[in-house]
């Protein structure tokens, strides 16, 4: 099976009991087939070939991102506009999308960013509480919880290629802890680098894009220089 292959059948058999989370409810976009063929579309588009990558980690889908198109950090209007992929699902940008698809085209467009790179989230699945995005380590019981979900769902990837010599994480401060943590104790990965997530930067730095953007571009580059 291809890296692509792989990829579409974790994400068409994803489940978590949602009787687990108490009032803090569950996005699975994958249970849509409208999500499903667009993923679908973005693997054989991105991902047709059995070359490892190297994994990038966010924290877990928004819900007007990958909470919609089962695409990480890809909001409906990156999904069409910066990956070429039709579809008819509705939603609004979202400020991670934006930067990540800014940096995409900065490191080079599309095609060139996903043939060395896999995005994900270290929970592939979103949580809402009361209407508004919820980090899974926010609530230390929910993490806790949610670690054995984590955990094999980070290991379930690596499956489909994963370059284990590096790794990246979009978060420095409560994500990186936790995953250093998990990492130290499975080791995954041989090494982890961070830079600031996507939203921080958008809702924090904006000022500063210019600075962020290359400092994710010289981390990157740094993974890189790892594996080549």
């Amino acid at each position: 099976m291809t890296f692509g292959e792989k990829a579409l059948s974790f994400f068409k058999t994803i489940s978590l009991d949602a009787n687990l989370l108490g009032e803090v409810e569950v996005m699975n976009p994958y249970q849509d087939l409208a999500v499903l063929a667009c993923v679908q579309a973005f693997f054989e588009k991105y991902y047709d070939d059995f070359q490892k990558r190297i994994f990038v980690w966010g924290i877990n889908p928004g819900r007007h991102g990958g909470g919609v198109t089962g695409i990480p950090f890809t909001d409906p209007f990156a999904l069409s506009e910066f990956l070429g992929i039709s579809h008819s699902l509705a939603g609004q940008r979202e400020l991670s999308s934006q930067f990540i698809y800014q940096f995409i085209a900065h490191f080079g467009g599309a095609s060139a960013f996903y043939q060395k790179f896999y995005i994900n989230s270290l929970s592939p699945l979103g949580f809402i509480q009361n209407g508004k995005n919820y980090n899974f380590y926010d609530n230390a019981t929910l993490q806790n919880k949610l670690t054995p979900f984590i955990e094999k769902s980070i290991s379930s990837q690596m499956a489909f290629g994963a370059e284990r010599r590096v790794t990246i994480l979009l978060g420095t401060g409560k994500l990186l802890k936790f995953f250093e943590r998990l990492n130290a104790k499975h080791l995954f990965f041989e090494r982890v680098l961070a830079v600031e997530h996507p939203r921080f930067v958008m809702q924090y730095k904006r000022k500063s894009l210019d600075q962020f953007l290359e400092k994710y571009a010289q981390t990157f580059r740094e993974a890189l220089a790892f594996v080549e």
